[in-house]
């Protein structure tokens, strides 16, 4: 059974860091998508990057740009965010998630075949 498990979730103050890991166990296909979403109170949930686990290629919503780097060690079998210059507004709870499908566009109703997520992981930005 595929399982995805975060952690590294927080509170930090603005401007501060955090660096989010994803335990991927099960999920063994030759080239599929890894990424991290993130749903704030009373928002839907959004892409915030993503990258193709066959090439490493990597894409980033345009509020992230800059501050956020998707990363991957597929020696431990783990997807990293690495979350710099945090603000107010990144505060949500934080999801990563495989599936086989477009690394690039992300509808988060149907991001493509064999959809896994994990159970999330909370961040906080206190300003």
């Amino acid at each position: 059974q595929v399982q995805l498990v975060e952690s590294g979730g927080g509170s930090v103050q603005a401007g501060g860091s955090l660096r989010l890991s994803c335990a991927d166990s099960g999920y063994t296909y030759s080239s599929y998508c890894m990424g991290w979403f993130r749903q704030a109170p009373g928002k839907e949930r959004e892409g915030v990057a993503a990258i193709y686990i066959g090439g490493g290629r990597t894409f980033y919503a345009e509020f992230v740009k800059g501050r956020f780097t998707i990363s991957q060690d597929n020696a431990k079998s783990t997807l990293y965010l690495q979350m710099n210059n945090l603000k107010p507004e990144d505060t949500a709870m934080y999801y990563c998630a495989a599936w086989v499908g477009s690394c690039s566009t992300w509808d988060v109703s149907a991001l493509g075949y064999l959809e896994v997520w994990g159970q999330g992981t909370l961040v906080t930005v206190s300003s």
